[in-house]
């Protein structure tokens, strides 16, 4: 198993470029998606935690009515490391996934999560 590695600020900084809606805050790496409602932020909080438990790393997770807010940050790394932004990219393209124009999949009619 590869050791993880505490990034440095700048690395940081160039993680979150790519992680839009993504911030640190108290030390965690944190974003806020907002949902549709109750049925799609549990939803959204059951694939999270699968990705994270194939990951085998575990966010903390808040959950309300139309929000659920994901925060990274492994206890004993100290630090943002590349394992939480590697698991903030893959909940990022899980969660703002819809069918591209011209799929014949149609898409959720109404507000989708941002």
């Amino acid at each position: 198993m590869a050791q993880d590695v505490v990034l440095s600020e700048e690395e940081i900084q160039r993680a979150l470029a790519e992680l839009p809606g993504w911030e640190v805050r108290d030390g965690w790496l944190r974003r806020k998606y907002v949902t549709p409602g109750w049925p799609h932020t549990l939803l959204l909080a059951q694939a999270i935690g699968f990705l994270a438990e194939a990951a085998w790393h575990h966010p903390d997770l808040e959950l309300g009515y139309a929000q659920v807010i994901v925060k990274l940050h492994p206890p004993p790394a100290r630090g943002i490391t590349a394992s939480d932004v590697e698991l903030a990219q893959r909940i990022e393209q899980l969660a703002m996934w819809k069918p591209e124009e011209g799929s014949p999949l149609q898409g959720f009619p109404k507000n989708w999560i941002r």
